[in-house]
């Protein structure tokens, strides 16, 4: 066997394996109930009402990975086609897949080129999300759907989130973005809008969310993320330097803003005082470990890590309300650890015409509209 056809057949396999997985876990969702390890587990009716989810989540995957590949090609830069990466617990809910990547094999040696493959996957993949979106919020079923995930609502009729979210606790909310308030506002008929607690189980709504979202992390002008690719065509080698740790510090201090407050520490004994202190001795290495690699000099990223806390705890006292959002944190760390800041330097550094500056402005826009400050929310 070749190894073209050895690849040919690992990345097959995978996506196989990635259909049966989000299949798997968008039928979980859909239904509120697991598969295994649960005292009513679900079969093959629930299995394949899944496909509803997994096959347009994969949809908008494949597009995104393949307007990289096409490009690329384009370009005559040397790429992989997708590698899928399939996940699904069992034991808890996931959503089936950590995404998908292709592996340039080829140096890119232009700014230009960066730019083109960069920006080409989150547009391409924004459309369809949008066609996703739509399509989810103009077939709605009636309210009453709810209670065939729900039974016990019905005795309530319709009006069911006045009696059973009164002291509930646990339930999974998708926080707003721009482009998804602007769907359930102006696209969809008010009246089959599901409940804000209810939208994980309609799945072109819950796949067309997690595409924004998605879409979002890639867009953020970091490293060597999708963003990372435009701003550094955008603005090349120097600029970039100096705008993304930036940019990576604001984005570690929202994170974390809210997690520690100065009156906590006003605690009645000891105990509780050195375990808020170790708390905290803990986070401080968190974000120096983070922030290590901005700079080859240690003491850069602890004092960054110290001028972090400091703002952090600046704001709350000033602004008691405000808070950041800690789910960002692991993806905090897979930036500064793992994926990094910085973004490999070029040979060719020739300036982006007007097209490609008036389409790194739309990157921006899709950023904007499908940002969400707080993205999943458990209330």
């Amino acid at each position: 066997m070749s190894p073209n056809t050895r690849t040919y057949l690992i990345q097959g396999l995978l996506f196989v394996l990635t259909l049966v997985t989000t299949t798997l876990a968008g039928a979980e969702w859909m239904f509120g109930n697991l598969f295994v390890f649960v005292e009513k587990p679900m079969g093959w009716a629930q299995f394949w009402q899944g496909l509803h989810f997994s096959l347009p989540f994969l949809f908008i995957l494949t597009v995104h990975e393949f307007g990289h590949y096409f490009t690329a090609k384009a370009h005559q830069v040397g790429v992989t086609l997708p590698y899928y990466i399939p996940i699904w617990f069992g034991i808890t809910q996931s959503i089936g897949t950590m995404g998908a990547f292709i592996r340039i094999t080829t140096l890119v040696r232009s700014r230009k080129k960066f730019f083109d493959i960069g920006i080409a996957g989150p547009l391409a993949g924004f459309v369809a999300a949008l066609f996703v979106l739509w399509y989810g919020f103009t077939h709605l079923p009636p309210p009453e759907h709810i209670f065939t995930i729900h039974p016990e609502y019905e005795r309530y009729g319709i009006s069911y989130p006045q009696f059973v979210y009164e002291n509930a606790t646990g339930n999974l909310r998708l926080g707003d973005n721009i482009l998804f308030w602007f769907f359930k506002t102006y696209v969809a008929d008010p009246a089959l809008v599901p409940h804000p607690n209810e939208i994980i189980h309609y799945p072109y709504l819950f796949a067309g969310y997690l595409a924004l979202f998605f879409t979002s992390l890639n867009l953020i002008p970091i490293g060597q993320l999708d963003g990372g690719h435009i701003l550094y065509g955008l603005l090349g080698k120097k600029r970039f330097d100096l705008i993304a740790p930036t940019l990576f510090v604001i984005f570690a201090t929202y994170a974390g803003l809210g997690l520690f407050r100065p009156e906590e520490f006003g605690v009645p004994n000891d105990e509780d005082f050195f375990t808020l202190m170790a708390y905290l001795f803990f986070y401080i290495y968190f974000l120096y470990i983070c922030l290590r690699r901005i700079s080859e000099n240690a003491r850069t990223a602890l004092m960054l890590s110290l001028m972090v806390v400091v703002v952090q705890f600046a704001l709350v006292f000033l602004r008691p309300e405000w808070e950041g959002y800690p789910g960002f944190l692991p993806f905090i760390f897979i930036l500064g650890r793992i994926l990094g800041i910085y973004h490999p330097e070029t040979e060719e550094n020739e300036p982006l015409g007007k097209t490609r500056i008036l389409l790194g402005c739309l990157a921006l826009l899709v950023f904007v509209l499908c940002f969400s400050p707080k993205p999943f929310v458990i209330i």
